[in-house]
């Protein structure tokens, strides 16, 4: 089970990021251009904020199998002064929490505005700034503090 928890959370981040990106651009490029928040707009906002929270789903599951994890609860004391333990029993977990929360609120504030231009600004401001934590959080594997390959 640990296998397809790893698998999955790897293979939907890919994906979350991907909806994340590509509702930026549509984002940034109609409010730049002062287009019309079509149904299409709002259809990749919902899904962008529906993939993310899939993910948190699978992320919760597999922290809560995750040996390293399990690890980092039992043995706090020696487990904290690793980093790596330290990353993914604290820092990872509630990085992206924050990010999906973000997300959310984001996602539907925007579905709350009353002008294109707002929905549009309000997914830019929101959005930009989950992508930027989710982009600190994830364990690149040129990351200096956890590092993990692309997949897994």
């Amino acid at each position: 089970m640990y296998q397809t928890l790893t698998f999955l959370h790897s293979i939907t981040r890919w994906l979350v990021l991907l909806n994340l990106i590509y509702t930026l651009f549509r984002s940034y490029k109609g409010y730049f251009s002062n287009g019309k928040f079509t149904k299409t707009d709002d259809t990749v906002r919902h899904w962008t904020a529906t993939i993310a929270h899939i993910q948190l789903v699978i992320g919760m599951i597999f922290y809560f199998k995750s040996p390293i994890v399990q690890y980092f609860w039992k043995n706090w004391k020696e487990a904290k002064e690793s980093f790596d333990h330290l990353f993914f029993g604290m820092i990872h977990i509630s990085f992206m929490i924050i990010a999906i929360v973000i997300i959310t609120v984001g996602s539907g504030l925007a579905k709350r505005r009353s002008s294109d231009r707002e929905k549009f600004k309000t997914l830019c401001v929101w959005f930009t700034i989950a992508l930027f934590i989710i982009f600190i959080a994830i364990p690149w594997p040129f990351s200096p503090f956890a590092n993990r390959p692309y997949f897994r």
